[in-house]
């Protein structure tokens, strides 16, 4: 009986070993998805740009800022990283509901240069759990409505909403916020908005050549 069960959890340990691996490996089909890109922070680590772009990066997502408070402390080495591997770049502001649109926006345009050939600005909307606030929705789509102008005043171009599922189902953000939807989803193409995405972070579990730690894996709608 004792051998049986060591047996058993012999073959769940190495199917579970082999559904690791091949989470860590799995990026969508190009046939399905040609143009594939990743987004990057100080978070994730160092970034050997060369040869992330080698691996078939077509596009990096920045962190700039994170809130009214963080700039991203790696956001500089990986703008001009990404630049001199001839990757397309562009940058991301981390929404907080605990802070002023007004203030937010400062942070990221004091941080993220003027680049006609970036790619539009992204502002990620997602709980932080160490904001606990949760204003109703029409203060909050008043906010976001301030910081989309502003960030999209200093970077030329309309900005990508990348809106995760919880907050999204909380404040209904796809039909509030008319712009272009970015979700996410592990593994399977997400329909949680009123609106048609256009990106989509089909893992945040990939480790791929060049960086460290796990990178989200993002995905453009064909």
């Amino acid at each position: 009986m004792l051998a049986r069960a060591a047996v058993v959890l012999a073959v769940i340990a190495a199917l579970a070993t082999a559904l690791w691996l091949y989470a860590r490996a799995w990026a969508p089909s190009r046939s399905d998805y040609p143009v594939q890109g990743v987004s990057v922070s100080a978070d994730t680590g160092p970034v050997d740009w060369g040869t992330l772009s080698a691996q078939g990066a077509d596009f990096a997502y920045i962190r700039a800022s994170k809130g009214a408070d963080l700039r991203d402390p790696a956001f500089a080495a990986n703008w001009a990283g990404a630049r001199r591997a001839g990757m397309r770049y562009g940058a991301v502001l981390d929404f907080s509901l605990c802070r002023l649109a007004v203030d937010q926006a400062t942070r990221f345009i004091t941080t993220v240069p003027r680049d006609n050939a970036a790619l539009p600005p992204v502002i990620r909307l997602a709980f932080d759990p160490s904001c606990i606030a949760r204003p109703g929705r029409d203060t909050v789509l008043s906010e976001l409505n301030t910081l989309v102008n502003l960030v999209e005043s200093h970077m030329g171009k309309p900005a990508v909403i990348n809106v995760t599922r919880d907050f999204d189902e909380r404040y209904d953000i796809g039909a509030g916020i008319n712009r272009t939807l970015w979700l996410d989803g592990n593994f399977f193409p997400p329909d949680y908005a009123t609106r048609p995405w256009v990106m989509w972070t089909a893992t945040d579990m990939r480790h791929i050549d060049g960086v460290d730690g796990p990178v989200r894996w993002n995905v453009v709608a064909p």
